[in-house]
């Protein structure tokens, strides 16, 4: 008896040791989620900085369609991935991960600039609690969304060269106006790990609610004094954090 006894707790050590190894498991996919009225490229600058550090670096070109299809085109990409995923949001883009992050292969969240909804909550509806500085969203006749050019660099991308941000606004994705409004399920922050960046000179998201989704998120939070576009303007500190937080999971 006591021989199986001492059978059965080697075997429940050994188990425990294996799960602790599993949990231990380096994260190496970064998967970067852009936000509205750009697409991409913008994530070239953190991209490069993420591939030099050895991580395997995919960015999501989602439709801005609807809300159901940026996170399809999300979790599209996802299924490509081989182990354990970060997925980083940036602005709208945190709506996408909010959803798409269920998925069982991604471990944790990062939010860059981003909306963090809780269940129910929309774009609209949360810019609501605490309206942005920013008044230059304006809506085409077939119901899409654009900032009005001559406001781009101020209200968008005040960080980076005029003439940088002139490109942007010229080259704007349109999101539907549906995505804005579009209610969000049940956000995957309620049980993963997440990480948020609060650009405190933001514009287009004021900086309070950043704060507020963050605290309720029980988010690790980093403030950096900088625009809406911070990832493209300060890609060396945004890298940093998304370095910091896929470290996290090999402690």
């Amino acid at each position: 008896m006591l021989k199986k006894s001492v059978t059965l707790l080697a075997l429940s050590l050994a188990l425990s040791v294996s799960a602790q190894a599993v949990t231990a498991e380096p994260v190496k996919n970064i998967v970067l989620v852009h936000g509205a009225f750009v697409d991409g490229s913008g994530w070239n600058p953190v991209a490069r900085i993420l591939d030099k550090a050895g991580y395997h670096v995919s960015i999501v070109q989602e439709p801005q369609t609807s809300l159901a299809d940026d996170v399809a085109a999300t979790r599209r990409v996802l299924a490509l991935q081989s182990g354990k995923s970060l997925l980083v949001g940036h602005s709208y883009g945190g709506m996408i991960i909010s959803d798409s992050g269920n998925d069982p292969s991604v471990a944790g969240l990062v939010y860059i600039a981003a909306m963090q909804p809780d269940k129910g909550d929309s774009l609209l509806s949360l810019a609501k609690k605490y309206p942005p500085a920013a008044h230059s969203i304006t809506e085409t006749a077939d119901h899409f969304l654009y900032l009005r050019p001559e406001k781009f660099h101020a209200d968008f991308a005040a960080d980076l060269p005029v003439k940088e941000a002139d490109l942007l606004a010229r080259s704007q994705v349109m999101p539907s106006a549906a995505a804005f409004s579009a209610p969000a399920g049940a956000p995957a922050w309620k049980t993963k790990p997440s990480w948020a960046v609060v650009a405190t000179e933001d514009r287009a998201i004021n900086p309070q609610l950043e704060r507020f989704m963050a605290e309720r998120a029980h988010s690790t939070v980093t403030e950096l004094k900088g625009n809406h576009a911070i990832y493209a303007s300060q890609p060396e500190k945004i890298a940093a954090v998304i370095k910091s937080a896929a470290e996290s999971f090999s402690h």
